[in-house]
C-alpha cells in the first residue's frame, strides 16, 4: 500500500505529468496535421516539368559538358578525382562510364542513354507513372550530372535535388497519378501526407532564414552594390546597362525587400493573416530573379516548392478529406 508521502508526491508530479502530455499533444498535431495530397500533386507535376526543360536545356552540350574525349570543356575527370577524395561514395557519370568500358559501350552511347533516361523519368514524374521509381531514377543522374559538371552548378541544382529528394520519399500515389488508376492503389493516410509536407515547410523556412540573415551581415544588400552587380555581370546581364542606371534608385529598396522577405519568411509564413501576402510576395520576388537576370529554371524551382509547401489551402481550395472512390466498402456502408 502506497503511504501518505508517497501518494502526496503522486499528486504533486500530475499538474507536470498532465503538462508534458499537452506539450507531447501539440507537438503530434504540429508535425502530423491533416492535409490532402495537393501538395504532393504540385510537387511531382512541378519537378516533372524542371527535369524536362533542364534535359531539354543541356541537350546540345551533354557530351561536351560530361564526355572525357577531346573537344570537352571541362575537365570532367579532374573534377571526380578531387570528388572522390572528398566524398567517395557521392553519384557521378564516372561510375556510368566505368560500366560501360567494362562491356565496351562508348562513352558518347552512355551518355547519350543517361540523357534520354533522365529525360523519360521526367517525363514518367509528369504523368505520375512509376512515379518513386522514376523519382530515384532522376535524382540520381541529376546527382552524377551535377557533381561530374561542378564548375558549371548553382543554387537551382541544388533546390531540385531537395524536391527530387522528397519525391523519393513522398507518401504516393496522389489523386492525379497516372499509377493511381493503374495499379488501383489508395491513397495514403492524410497525416502521412501532412508530416511530409510539414517537414518541406520547415525547411524551406531554415533556408530562407539564413539566406536573408547571411544578406543583412553585409553591406551589399543596403546600399544595392550586390543587386548591381547581379544584373550587370555576365551571363546574368538581362537588362540594359543604361536602363538599370536610369533606375538605380531602387537597387537599395529592392535589396532590403529581399533582405525582409527571405527573414520573415519563417515569422509570416506561419499566421493564416499574413501567409498570402508573403507566399505572393516571395512568388514574385522569384518570378522577377528569372526575368531580370535570366535565371528561369532557378525561378521555377524555388516557385514549385513554395507553391507546394503552402499553396494548398493558400493559393487554392484543398480537402483533407478522402474522395468517395478512396473509401472502402465498409467504410462507405458506414
Amino acid at each position: 500500500m502506497p503511504t501518505t508521502s508517497t501518494l502526496e508526491q503522486i499528486k504533486l508530479r500530475r499538474p507536470h505529468l498532465e503538462h508534458l502530455r499537452e506539450l507531447r499533444k501539440r507537438l503530434v498535431a504540429f508535425l502530423f496535421p491533416g492535409a490532402s495530397d495537393a501538395w504532393l500533386a504540385v510537387l511531382r507535376i512541378g519537378l516533372g516539368l524542371q527535369m524536362v526543360l533542364i534535359c531539354l536545356s543541356m541537350r546540345r552540350d551533354w557530351g561536351h559538358l560530361f564526355g572525357r574525349s577531346g573537344g570537352v570543356w571541362i575537365n570532367r575527370d579532374l573534377l571526380e578525382a578531387l570528388l572522390t577524395a572528398q566524398a567517395p561514395f557521392v553519384p557521378r557519370f564516372g561510375w556510368l562510364l566505368s560500366l560501360g568500358d567494362q562491356f565496351g559501350i562508348k562513352d558518347e552511347t552512355v551518355l547519350s542513354g543517361a540523357w534520354i533516361c533522365l529525360l523519360l523519368a521526367a517525363c514518367c514524374l509528369l504523368v505520375g507513372f512509376c512515379c518513386r521509381t522514376s523519382a530515384i531514377l532522376a535524382w540520381f543522374l541529376q546527382q552524377c550530372a551535377v557533381n561530374s559538371g561542378g564548375l558549371l552548378t548553382y543554387g537551382m541544382d541544388n533546390f531540385t535535388a531537395i524536391g527530387l529528394f522528397y519525391l523519393m520519399l513522398a507518401p504516393f500515389p496522389d489523386r492525379y497519378c497516372f499509377d493511381r488508376y493503374i495499379w488501383k492503389s489508395p491513397i495514403k493516410d492524410r497525416h502521412l501526407h501532412g508530416f511530409f509536407r510539414r517537414a518541406l515547410q520547415l525547411h524551406l523556412c531554415i533556408i530562407y532564414f539564413f539566406a536573408g540573415l547571411a544578406k543583412f551581415l553585409g553591406s551589399g544588400w543596403w546600399n544595392g552594390e550586390n543587386l548591381w552587380m547581379a544584373l550587370t555581370r555576365p551571363p546574368f546581364n538581362v537588362l540594359p546597362d543604361h536602363l538599370i542606371m536610369s533606375f538605380h534608385w531602387v537597387l537599395p529598396i529592392a535589396g532590403i525587400a529581399v533582405c525582409f522577405l527571405e527573414i520573415g519568411y519563417p515569422f509570416f509564413i506561419w499566421p493564416k493573416r499574413t501567409r498570402l501576402l508573403w507566399l505572393v510576395s516571395v512568388i514574385a520576388m522569384h518570378v522577377g530573379i528569372g526575368l531580370t537576370m535570366g535565371l528561369y529554371l532557378f525561378a521555377l524551382i524555388m516557385i514549385i516548392l513554395n507553391i507546394a509547401a503552402f499553396g494548398p489551402g493558400t493559393l487554392f481550395s484543398e480537402s483533407t478529406k478522402p474522395a468517395a472512390a478512396e473509401l472502402s466498402e465498409p467504410q462507405a456502408k458506414v
